[in-house]
């Protein structure tokens, strides 16, 4: 019997666990708190047990192997409060030749030191580990699903004419953002918030290895809501939080960022977009910075106080802000299709792409991304720009738009334009 509540929204990943969960022992999934996965778990568990319950928690530091059972596969829910439940569950995986045995979540990585003194084996062969984001527009029924990703890499999409999304509507979709429980509520803005309060009151506190300063970590979070969806280095974000005069006071501020980073990197915050490499003539033209994204849009809307009459009164945030929301969505779609997102930059003709789709067997689709349908023809050009200069082709090329009203193929340039309240993978 299921353990998962009967308003549980099902999740592209659910596919990818079942087939896991045949050919692994176990299965590890992780991402940040609040995007699901304890829920998405209990659909697939037999038996649950709780970490962040005492009582579990203070029999697995004594042995982990007090907190099994014979009800598989067991959910072991935030497991890295106490690391040493890894390897157990390694050793038990290895005393039968049984699949699905556990599924173990975890919404902080462990730090260096931890998984040295603790984890003394990585699981490969045993433990299979993915990644799990907040939801896409699809899970959350605010996509139709009317054109996927493989309909465009098999050539099979049909135009049709879909319900024209309007701004308002799109605005409050950035805004609410994927998180599960704040789907039907009706004030959108007090989870993210929420969420944000508790990292740099608490999350950030939960390791010992160094003190964290609060306000330095809700300047960092600021300087990464304001530098959403584009490509701006570590320095960037240094100015934002920190003074210094000298050389040294650089290097130690340099330091100090890149330490808060990998403080929201452990939490699964940040989903930067990796530069695509490919050979575009020469490739030491090619940008390799990643584009900068929190894991979720609304996260970034809350750290600059952003509203729905905000975004809509500016039009280049609002852009952004859409432009993260379809990145988001990507990412997710690409993880279902065992593929992956990259962005595109030629530092010397400043030529652009917003999203590289790489699938399994090296094709690979390039993406531009526009509010609204007045950016059309620009993104055609880009894309066309692109095309022309790159010597291995994409397999499709689309604009995803956020105001418009049909999934058409462009008749001159084969371009598929679609709304991302369309789209699946």
């Amino acid at each position: 019997m299921s353990l998962v509540p009967k308003d549980y929204r099902k999740r592209l990943i659910d596919e990818k666990i079942d087939k896991y969960l045949k050919i692994f022992k176990a299965i590890s999934i992780e991402g940040p708190k609040w995007c699901g996965k304890t829920w998405t778990s209990l659909n697939h568990a037999q038996s649950v047990t709780y970490m962040t319950e005492r009582s579990p928690r203070d029999l697995a530091k004594v042995d982990p192997k007090y907190i099994f059972n014979e009800k598989r596969p067991q959910l072991i829910d935030e497991w890295q409060l106490v690391p040493s439940i890894w390897d157990s569950v390694r050793h038990e995986c290895d005393n039968s030749k049984d699949t699905g045995k556990f599924i173990l979540t975890g919404s902080t990585s462990l730090d260096k030191n931890e998984k040295e003194e603790v984890v003394f084996h990585s699981g490969t062969g045993r433990i299979a580990t993915m990644r799990m984001y907040p939801m896409s527009l699809y899970e959350s029924g605010d996509s139709t699903g009317d054109v996927s990703i493989s309909d465009m890499l098999s050539g099979s999409v049909k135009g049709k004419y879909i319900r024209k999304v309007e701004l308002d509507e799109l605005a409050k979709l950035i805004i609410r953002g994927g998180w599960p429980a704040n789907i039907e509520i009706e004030d959108m803005a007090i989870i993210p918030k929420s969420y944000i309060e508790s990292i740099v009151t608490k999350d950030i506190h939960e390791r010992k290895d160094r003190k964290r300063d609060t306000n330095k970590m809700r300047m960092l979070l600021r300087s990464l809501a304001r530098n959403e969806s584009t490509v701006a280095g570590n320095d960037t974000l240094v100015k934002d939080i920190e003074h210094y005069e000298n050389v040294g006071d650089l290097i130690e501020s340099r330091q100090t960022v890149a330490d808060y980073l990998g403080v929201l990197d452990c939490l699964y915050l940040t989903c930067n977009q990796e530069a695509f490499d490919i050979n575009y003539r020469s490739s030491k033209r090619i940008g390799k910075s990643p584009k900068r994204h929190l894991v979720d849009p609304s996260l970034a809307c809350s750290c600059l106080d952003l509203s729905v009459e905000k975004l809509l009164n500016d039009h280049k945030t609002f852009g952004l802000m859409f432009e993260a929301l379809v990145e988001r969505d990507l990412r997710i779609y690409m993880e279902y299709l065992d593929g992956h997102l990259y962005h595109f930059r030629d530092n010397i003709s400043g030529d652009e792409v917003d999203a590289i789709l790489e699938f399994r067997n090296g094709d690979y689709a390039a993406i531009e991304i526009k509010l609204s349908d007045g950016s059309i023809e620009e993104a055609k050009k880009s894309l066309l720009t692109f095309y022309k200069n790159v010597k291995k082709k994409p397999k499709f090329m689309c604009i995803i738009v956020g105001h418009y009203e049909a999934v058409i193929q462009d008749p001159e340039t084969s371009i598929f334009i679609l709304p991302i309240t369309s789209l699946k993978p």
